[in-house]
C-alpha cells in the first residue's frame, strides 16, 4: 500500500506549534508533513532580528524533532525554491499563514499563482493578528486614522476563538529533494557575528519560553501595569514583543490569557497596546511605504540636518544625556529598549539633533530583535509628528525631566552607563552639573537643551511658514 503524498507546511513569522492554523489544517489533511523554513539568500545574520529569528528557527526545529520530525531550513529565493520543493517532493497541498508586509504579500501572491498553475492547492490562513489589516473599517468603509476610533471598532467586533492546541498525531515526510540551497540550522549559527553572540544571555527563544514570560507578567506585573509601565528600572512590561514578531506566541493567546486573569487593573491598558500593534499593521496595509514617506506631506520640506557625527554619537549612546545614552546602550547590548525610553531617544534624535526620523527607523531596523515593519515606522512617525495620530512636532521631550521623572534614583542609568554609577541620585541626571569633575570618559552634552529646542521650533515654523509657537 503506497503512502499518501506529503503536504508542505511553510513556516514564516509563525514559529510555533500551538494556535497555528496552517499547521493544524495540514495535520487534518491526514497526509504526512514536510515542514520548511526559507530565509533569504545571502548572509545569515546582518541584523539583530536576523539573529533572533535564527535562534527561534532552531527552537522550532527542536520542537519538531521531539515529535519525530524536523524543520528543513533553506537559504534561497522563496519564489524559486518553494515551487521547486513541491515539484521534487510531490506535495499536493501547501499550507501557510498569511503575511501582511508589502514584500511578504508580493512574494506570497506570486508563489500562490505559480503553485495553482502546477495544480497544487494552496491554503492561506490568518496568521499573527487579531484582525486582518483590511477588516477594521469605519461605517463608511474607510480605514481609521485615529487609534481610539480604530480600537473601539475592533473591540466592538471582537470575537476571538479559543487558541488552538498544538496538533496531536503529526506524521512527517522526509525531505527527499536536496536542492543546493539547503542550509542546516547548526551551520547558520556558526555564521553569527560577535556582536550577536553578546546578546545571548538576555534572551530565551522557545514557544514555552514565550508562554512562561506571559504567565510571569500576568502574575507579577499586569495589575500595576498602568502605573508602572513607564519606569524602565521596574520589571513592569511584558517583554513579549520579540516572541510576537516571530510568532512563538499569538495575540489571540495573549488576549485569552489576560481575559482569564480578569481584565481589571492594567489589563485594559495592556490589551490596548496589543491594539496599537494592530493599528500599525492596518496603516502599513494602506501605506506600504510607511518606513520611507511622511504621511503628512507638509514635512517633506522639513529642513533636517545632515550630521553624521551627531548620528553616530546617538547610535553609540554618547550624547551626554544619561537617559538617552542608557537606552541606546541597552539597545546595542540586548536588542531591546524600554518603551518609554524608545520615545525619549526618538524625540532626541528628531528634535534635539534635528535628524530625519528615517535615520532612526533604519538604526532600529538594524538593532532591534523585535523590529516590526509596521509598529517601528509608525512609532517613529508618531514621535516626529509626521504620521497619523502623531504627537505634535512642537511637543519636545526634555530628556532631563524625563530622566528625573521616570528613573528618579538613576537605577536604569547605572545599569547601562556604568561611568555614572558613582553619582548621587540628583547628579546622575545632569552629570555636567555635578560638584565633582565629570566622570572619566563620559561626554558633555552634544547640544544644550534650550538651544536644541529653539532650533527645532525654528525649523518646524520654517517648513510651516509660521504656525503655533509650541510649549
Amino acid at each position: 500500500m503506497t503512502s499518501p503524498p506529503p503536504v508542505l507546511v511553510w513556516f514564516r513569522d509563525d514559529l510555533r506549534l500551538a494556535d497555528n492554523l496552517a499547521l493544524t489544517n495540514a495535520v487534518r489533511s491526514g497526509q504526512p508533513l514536510m515542514c520548511v523554513y526559507v530565509r533569504p539568500a545571502g548572509p545569515a545574520c546582518t541584523t539583530a532580528l536576523d539573529w533572533w529569528r535564527l535562534q527561534s528557527v532552531q527552537a522550532l526545529d527542536q520542537a519538531l524533532c521531539a515529535r519525530g520530525g524536523r524543520l528543513h531550513v533553506f537559504a534561497a529565493h522563496a519564489e524559486q525554491l518553494v515551487p521547486e520543493l513541491v515539484r521534487y517532493s510531490g506535495c499536493t497541498q501547501v499550507f501557510w499563514n498569511r503575511r501582511y508586509d508589502p514584500a511578504g504579500k508580493a512574494t506570497d501572491t506570486q508563489i500562490k499563482a505559480q503553485l495553482k498553475q502546477m495544480g497544487v492547492e494552496v491554503h492561506s490562513t490568518p496568521g499573527n493578528l487579531l484582525h486582518e489589516p483590511w477588516t477594521v473599517r469605519s461605517k463608511t468603509g474607510q480605514p481609521f486614522q485615529v487609534f481610539g476610533a480604530f480600537w473601539r471598532a475592533a473591540c466592538a467586533a471582537a470575537h476571538y476563538p479559543a487558541p488552538l492546541a498544538a496538533p496531536a498525531g503529526m506524521v512527517f515526510a522526509p525531505c527527499t529533494a536536496q536542492p543546493a540551497a539547503q542550509v542546516l540550522p547548526d551551520v547558520e549559527v556558526g555564521e553569527l557575528p560577535c556582536w550577536a553572540k553578546a546578546m545571548q544571555p538576555y534572551h530565551a527563544f522557545t514557544e514555552q519560553d514565550a508562554h512562561a514570560q506571559l504567565q510571569d507578567f500576568i502574575a507579577h506585573a499586569l495589575q500595576t501595569y498602568t502605573q508602572d509601565r513607564d519606569f524602565p528600572d521596574k520589571d513592569a512590561t511584558s517583554e513579549l514583543s520579540p516572541f510576537l514578531r516571530t510568532g512563538q506566541i499569538t495575540p489571540g493567546q495573549i488576549w485569552h490569557a489576560v481575559a482569564a486573569a480578569g481584565v481589571q487593573g492594567g489589563g485594559v491598558k495592556f490589551l490596548s497596546e496589543i491594539g496599537w500593534r494592530e493599528f500599525a499593521w492596518s496603516l502599513l496595509w494602506e501605506h506600504p511605504d510607511l518606513n520611507t514617506r511622511n504621511l503628512k506631506p507638509e514635512f517633506d520640506t522639513m529642513p533636517w540636518r545632515v550630521d553624521p557625527k551627531g548620528l553616530a554619537r546617538w547610535q553609540q549612546g554618547r550624547t551626554g544625556y544619561p537617559l538617552v545614552d542608557a537606552g541606546m546602550r541597552q539597545l546595542w547590548q540586548t536588542g531591546l529598549m524600554h518603551n518609554r525610553v524608545r520615545m525619549v531617544v526618538a524625540s532626541f534624535l528628531v528634535k534635539h539633533l534635528l535628524i530625519d526620523w528615517r535615520e532612526g527607523e533604519r538604526w532600529f531596523a538594524h538593532t532591534l530583535v523585535d523590529y516590526d515593519p509596521a509598529s517601528n515606522p509608525m512609532n517613529w512617525q508618531w514621535n516626529a509628528g509626521t504620521g497619523v495620530e502623531s504627537a505634535p512636532f512642537f511637543r519636545i521631550m526634555n530628556p532631563i525631566l524625563q530622566s528625573q521623572k521616570f528613573d528618579p534614583d538613576g537605577a536604569y542609568i547605572r545599569t547601562w552607563v556604568p561611568e555614572l554609577a558613582g553619582l548621587s541620585g540628583p547628579d546622575i541626571h545632569t552629570p555636567w552639573q555635578a560638584s565633582l569633575l565629570q566622570p572619566t570618559g563620559y561626554p558633555s552634552p552634544i547640544v544644550e537643551h534650550t538651544v536644541a529646542r529653539a532650533r527645532a521650533l525654528a525649523a518646524w515654523k520654517a517648513q510651516k511658514n509660521g504656525g503655533e509657537t509650541g510649549a
